[in-house]
């Protein structure tokens, strides 16, 4: 059997890493924020998830069990990290901006390790435990669903409530 080239680990770690870094950085300056389109991202993080997660067949009872807590826990943190995105609505032309915070971004830095983590861990040891690090592994997955789509829906309630309060105001 061939053995993967020693730098291969790093490498599967180094490009999510890039990405991450790169949308953080884009995140951390104001921008135009389109509620109507606040829908696409969860459609195709949803989308892609499901795909991963059907592949590898039905889950355990377990599996599932992780899976409901993890989409919970992903739904407060996707609350959490929305409500500290700062909204604006420029009083003229009603647009609105948005900024993520440093400190949201942090959560999604630290669902990015523990994912990480525990995939590697799972490929050094193979074990009894293997299929409940795999289960823990693939409920990171699930929690990243629940975090962007609760995220999405307060930001977009949120936008839509400050939009319509400052052109009720200009109607005045």
């Amino acid at each position: 059997m061939q053995q993967p080239p020693a730098n291969a680990q790093a490498a599967t770690l180094l490009i999510p890493l890039v990405v991450i870094v790169l949308v953080i950085l884009r995140n951390s300056r104001a921008r135009r924020l389109r509620v109507e389109s606040l829908w696409i991202m969860p459609l195709v993080i949803v989308t892609l998830i499901g795909l991963a997660l059907f592949q590898q067949g039905a889950p355990s009872a377990q599996s599932l069990g992780f899976d409901a807590a993890a989409l919970v826990l992903g739904a407060l943190l996707g609350w959490w990290r929305a409500r500290f995105t700062q909204i604006t609505v420029d009083p003229q032309t009603h647009e609105l901006t948005s900024r993520a915070s440093p400190l949201g971004m942090m959560v999604i830095l630290g669902i990015f390790a523990i994912r990480y983590g525990v995939r590697f861990y799972t490929a050094e040891s193979v074990g009894a435990g293997h299929g409940l690090l795999n289960a823990i592994a693939d409920a990171s997955l699930v929690m990243s669903v629940g975090l962007v789509c609760a995220q999405r829906l307060e930001i977009a309630l949120r936008a839509t409530q400050m939009l319509n309060e400052a052109r009720a105001e200009a109607a005045n």
